[in-house]
């Protein structure tokens, strides 16, 4: 249904809300140094719970957001957006801020290429083209960390943007089966039991690398997890007030905010690969988003969520 003027403008300044709440969470859970990628994970989805929950029953919505017919497609899809989340968290401990927020716009354009082999979606020319050349954007941020003709490349960073790789990878299988089940399930409940899923799957690391935190990185994750539920959140409610095609392109306005945190907080100068890679990715993936509101479809606006869902 058709949205007001002043109903947009509440969409949109809840979706810019809910970036810039992501964004902390992430800073939040790099700042907590020396935790493994699944321990933050795990922290990242336990504590998010507490907000969601609250927020539902405010709602009067705690029961039936907890009702489901399909929870293995719940659980097929927390084991993808797990695998997304740990890699991308990985990613984020090996590489700059900016970087790392950066790399995760590749995310749409996978979920295209995997529309048209899973969805059997029709990808044209057009879309296709904004695909290739959000991989060019892409080769042009990692390009010095993978490089084998400079000296002294850091391979922990080389790993790292491989893993921000595997992370929009396991992030768009994640997405594409969330389009299947919006069609049976309500937002909540699947928000709901993607942070259970998580949590208990992300427990599986703990024999590998599960540190006891400091009481100031303790404070950093518990913090970071509330964050998350607070952005899906003010996220669930951006598209309450406007269209997903009105909305998601607001989801690019982390390239600024990601680039300032980066260089306030971690002290990171983004170089003119991250800069101007970063546009290209931006561009591509804005394009399809375009793309996609021309052919009134307005699939990809659904799944350009937040760095690390």
């Amino acid at each position: 249904m058709p949205h007001s003027a002043n109903s947009t403008l509440t969409g949109i300044a809840f979706k810019v809300a809910s970036v810039i709440v992501f964004l902390a969470m992430a800073a939040l859970l790099k700042a907590a140094e020396g935790v493994s990628a699944g321990e933050l994970a795990f922290f990242r989805s336990f504590f998010a719970i507490i907000p969601v929950v609250v927020f539902l029953a405010w709602r009067g919505e705690l029961v039936s957001g907890v009702k489901t017919k399909y929870p293995m497609r719940h659980l097929a899809r927390g084991l993808a957006g797990t695998g997304g989340m740990m890699f991308g968290f990985y990613a984020l401990t090996k590489l700059p801020f900016a970087e790392a927020t950066t790399l995760n716009y590749a995310t749409p354009l996978i979920i295209v290429v995997l529309s048209a082999l899973f969805l059997d979606e029709v990808v044209r020319l057009y879309r296709w083209s904004a695909v290739i050349l959000g991989l060019v954007g892409v080769i042009i941020i990692s390009w010095p960390r993978l490089t084998l003709l400079s000296s002294g490349v850091d391979q922990g960073a080389a790993i790292g943007v491989g893993s921000a790789m595997l992370a929009c990878l396991f992030a768009a299988i994640a997405m594409v089966q969330v389009r299947k089940l919006v069609h049976t399930e309500k937002s909540a409940t699947i928000v709901f039991y993607f942070s259970i899923a998580s949590s208990v799957i992300s427990l599986a690391t703990l024999p590998f690398g599960w540190v006891v935190p400091s009481p100031t990185a303790l404070l950093y994750l518990v913090t970071a997890g509330v964050c998350g539920g607070i952005a899906q959140i003010l996220l669930t409610e951006s598209y309450r007030h406007a269209d997903m095609s009105v909305v998601a392109p607001f989801e690019y306005t982390s390239l600024i905010f990601s680039i300032g945190i980066g260089y306030f907080v971690f002290s990171d100068t983004p170089t003119w690969h991250v800069l101007v890679g970063g546009l290209i990715v931006v561009g591509s993936a804005l394009f399809v988003i375009y793309r996609e509101r021309q052919l009134g479809k307005a699939q990809p606006e659904k799944e350009v969520a937040t760095p690390q869902g």
